[in-house]
């Protein structure tokens, strides 16, 4: 760096003296806007400190935690109060259905074809219509399984993508099937007699 770059008296701009491949550091001063910004996040700061540390008057987090938790408690409470019991009854009136029959078959189409195949005669997973059930061929234990899956079979819980209201569906049209006998898949499982 040369005497001649470091300082300029021509110019009136406060130079740190300081020059890097031709680019001059200057001390200039930081806009109004900033500074301003800047000291009135430290007063914010201060005073948020204050109002939830120091003087407990705000909720914390784990207060807002407990009563955004509580909320959807009795959101989901108040969902269920309308809505009977889930029993094999219900399910099977749920089967007489035609609206909800329809809307499980549309599930169905979606998401089990590709396993139970399009009239539920089987493929990777067992046919569907036959008397043989591997799990268990009441209502509820159909229910079971396609709510919770049944992880050693390769079957997937469905209730997290579906919800419960669609798994009813599902079931509902499921059974539907039972006693279709439609060819396809080997028989698996314990022959129900109902």
């Amino acid at each position: 760096m040369t005497p001649e770059a470091k300082i300029d008296p021509t110019l009136n701009e406060p130079d740190m003296g300081h020059d890097y491949d031709g680019i001059r550091e200057l001390d200039n001063k930081l806009p109004f806007w900033w500074q301003a910004i800047f000291y009135l996040t430290i007063i914010f700061s201060f005073g948020y400190w204050a109002y939830y540390h120091v003087l407990d008057i705000g909720p914390d987090q784990w207060q807002r935690y407990e009563a955004e938790l509580a909320r959807a408690e009795a959101d989901a409470a108040s969902r269920s109060a309308g809505k009977a019991e889930l029993s094999d009854e219900l399910l099977l009136a749920y089967s007489q259905d035609s609206a909800k029959v329809a809307a499980g078959q549309a599930d169905y189409t979606t998401f089990c074809v590709p396993c139970h195949g399009a009239n539920g005669e089987g493929g990777i997973g067992p046919n569907l219509t036959d008397p043989y059930w591997i799990h268990g061929a009441k209502p509820m234990e159909i229910h079971k399984i396609v709510s919770e899956g049944v992880a050693t079979a390769g079957m997937p819980a469905w209730k997290s993508v579906l919800g419960d209201t669609r798994v009813e569906q599902v079931v509902a049209y499921v059974l539907t099937l039972k006693g279709k006998n439609v060819p396809g898949k080997e028989p698996q499982g314990e022959k129900v007699e109902e």
